[in-house]
């Protein structure tokens, strides 16, 4: 048995859930991450009136949970 099949069955183990997009394999917590960025901005721009802030709220939310999901995808 080589390094390579090692490898590939640990990859296997921890790939957890994807959806296929357009050919590309993605995991579930980026989608989740993303939608929940863009669901920040809205609220924050419509609530707070400015769509600045929404941008920064939008960003900060998306790159959070996408960092724990990788985290968590990892573990």
């Amino acid at each position: 048995m080589t390094a390579s099949h090692t490898l590939d069955t640990r990859d296997a183990v921890r790939a957890g859930a994807e959806i296929d997009i357009a050919g590309s394999r993605w995991p579930v917590y980026k989608l989740e991450a993303l939608a929940a960025g863009l669901l920040a901005l809205v609220a924050a721009a419509l609530v707070l009136g400015s769509p600045q802030a929404g941008v920064l709220l939008g960003a900060t939310v998306g790159a959070v949970l996408w960092t724990l999901g990788r985290w968590r995808a990892a573990r």
